[in-house]
């Protein structure tokens, strides 16, 4: 994948990652209910990790070892996932356990040089960090 970054030679995230305490149950919750990929898993116990593909050549590194699922956010405001369907995801998620913080809902992004309208919603992932599903017409 070939980004447009001149100084860093590409760009883009390559991933984001989340330490849990339930790590079979987060990475099911990430396979079966958002459709994300093993592409690589390594270590032992609570020293197991493993990169899930989000499906464009982007990442979510899962760290075992973590604590009970925080309600509050860290300095990860959120992480944001493309989607060209929030509702029907959000569905599932919330289905399969997810707290729901902010239902599907429009907005318009008064930006510069032009306004941007995007649908989303969040929710709570298996790390207790917040999840945005995110759709626009850009990406």
């Amino acid at each position: 994948m070939t980004g447009t970054n001149s100084v860093l030679g590409g760009g883009g995230f390559h991933h984001v990652a989340v330490r849990v305490a339930d790590f079979d149950g987060a990475v099911r919750f990430y396979t079966e209910v958002l459709g994300f990929s093993p592409k690589i898993t390594w270590g032992e116990g609570d020293k197991r990790a493993v990169m899930l593909d989000t499906g464009n050549g982007s990442y979510l590194e899962v760290f075992a070892g973590g604590t009970t699922p925080s309600t509050t956010d860290g300095p990860i405001l959120h992480y944001a996932i493309r989607t060209h369907d929030v509702d029907a995801v959000l569905e599932n998620a919330r289905a399969h356990g997810a707290t729901v913080t902010v239902e599907p809902k429009d907005v318009t992004i008064q930006g510069t040089p032009f306004a941007l309208p995007v649908r989303i919603a969040f929710f709570r992932g298996p790390a207790g960090g917040s999840i945005e599903l995110f759709r626009n017409e850009l990406t």
